[in-house]
C-alpha cells in the first residue's frame, strides 16, 4: 500500500454494516425455507388459516383470516409458545392425514363442510391439539395487535371496545391537572 491512507465513505460503511446485520437478522430469525413464516411451512399455514377460519368465520364481521390469527400462532410458536411446536407439528399432519384420507385432497382446499367434518373428527380424536389451536386463535382474534394478531383491532372494533391506552400514557381526555 503506498503513502495514500485508502479511506471509506461513512455511508458506504454503515450501509455495509447493516446490510450485514439485516442479514445475520434474517439468518438467525429467519423464515422457514423462504416461504414467509417463521415456524410454519407454506402447507401448514394454508392449514392452520383454514382451521382458524372454521373457528372464527367472517360473517358481517371480519374472521380469524381478516384478524391475521395465522400470523400471531406463527410468531409466538417461535417464542411464547415455543413448548407448543412439536403439538402443532403433529396435528397439523394428523389434519393432513385424515383430510386426504376421507376426501382425497389437503384440508385448506375442502368445502367448509367437509373441512367441518374433519375438525369434528379432530376434536373427538386429536383434542390436546384442537384445544391449543382453538386457544391461540381466540387469543390472536381477541389479544393486542402488537402481539401479531387482531389486525387492525378488527375484533376491537366489531365490540365497540375503546383501544386500550399504551403503558404510561393518558389516552381519553386531557389527563389529570396539574398544579
Amino acid at each position: 500500500m503506498s503513502g495514500k491512507r485508502s479511506t471509506i465513505k461513512r455511508r458506504t460503511f454503515l450501509g455495509a454494516v447493516l446490510a450485514g446485520a439485516a442479514g445475520g437478522a434474517a439468518i438467525a430469525f429467519g423464515k422457514r425455507g423462504g416461504s414467509g413464516w417463521r415456524f410454519f411451512t407454506d402447507e401448514e399455514a394454508r392449514t392452520a388459516a383454514a382451521i382458524c377460519e372454521q373457528l372464527i368465520p367472517a360473517d358481517h364481521d371480519p374472521g380469524a383470516r381478516q384478524a391475521g390469527v395465522v400470523n400471531y400462532i406463527d410468531i409466538q410458536l417461535t417464542r411464547h409458545f415455543r413448548k407448543h411446536q412439536k403439538v402443532y407439528r403433529s396435528g397439523l399432519e394428523k389434519v393432513q392425514r385424515i383430510s386426504r384420507g376421507r376426501f382425497g385432497n389437503a384440508f385448506a382446499v375442502l368445502s367448509p363442510q367437509q373441512q367441518q367434518e374433519i375438525l369434528n373428527h379432530v376434536e373427538k380424536h386429536v383434542q390436546p391439539f384442537f384445544d391449543l389451536i382453538l386457544a391461540h386463535a381466540r387469543q390472536g382474534f381477541y389479544g393486542d395487535p402488537r402481539h401479531g394478531g387482531n389486525r387492525d383491532m378488527v375484533s376491537w372494533k366489531m365490540l365497540g371496545l375503546p383501544f386500550p391506552p399504551v403503558r404510561g400514557r393518558m389516552q381519553y381526555g386531557d389527563g389529570p391537572k396539574v398544579g
